[in-house]
């Protein structure tokens, strides 16, 4: 299983190269690559949603690349694209990334659906509730298309409907090169990484804050 760790004293990601969404953190390497083990039966019952017969770790995992934070990985987010990020692009392989971050939009709506309004407060009384949360991850969405060249109104709308899901599918499964969209845009391969991440970081938030 090929890996690559971005962080430093305060955080570590472990990440999943060939698998988008599966990332977790933790304080240090170690720690992490145990988070990220620990979600694979989370992160299996995503793929399914898709179609996609999970991965097994039972081979162990092989860091290929290792990155230092930044102060948006300390925040809490991976951040970094990788060299292995630039490989040709394998047959099939654009198909399978767009199936898995549309899987993971339909595991955050399935979970926004089904938890009640309000989610139980963290060890210090903190956290956003279910609709805040729902919010927080559309409204960057909103930001991130813009790194592969999608582009949707979102004036006056405190929280826009995602109606650029379907574009943003086509533009991953259509792509041909694993280069960057544009000067200042994101690799293909990231992309789909850090869209389907952020989706299933906060579907896991609400699952975890849902009172049982």
């Amino acid at each position: 299983m090929r890996i690559y760790t971005e962080g430093g004293p305060k955080r570590t990601f472990a990440v999943a190269l060939d698998w988008p969404g599966w990332a977790r953190s933790g304080k240090g390497e170690e720690a992490a690559i145990e988070a990220l083990d620990a979600y694979l039966p989370r992160y299996a019952a995503v793929l399914r949603r898709g179609g996609i017969d999970p991965p097994s770790t039972d081979a162990g995992f092989t860091v290929v690349e290792r990155l230092p934070a930044t102060a948006t990985t300390d925040y809490g987010s991976i951040d970094k694209d990788t060299k292995a990020d630039l490989e040709p692009l394998r047959p099939g392989e654009t198909e399978r990334l767009a199936a898995i971050v549309a899987a993971a939009w339909e595991e955050f709506d399935d979970v926004v659906a089904h938890a009640p309004a309000e989610l139980r407060k963290g060890p210090r009384g903190g956290g956003r509730d279910r609709d805040k949360v729902r919010a927080h991850v559309v409204n960057a969405e909103a930001s991130y298309i813009r790194k592969i060249g999608v582009r949707a109104s979102t004036a006056g709308q405190e929280v826009p409907e995602p109606v650029w899901r379907p574009q943003v599918l086509e533009v991953l499964r259509t792509t041909t090169s694993p280069e960057r969209f544009g000067e200042k845009g994101w690799l293909p391969r990231y992309a789909a990484r850090r869209v389907a991440w952020h989706v299933l970081d906060h579907a896991w938030e609400i699952e975890d804050r849902t009172e049982r």
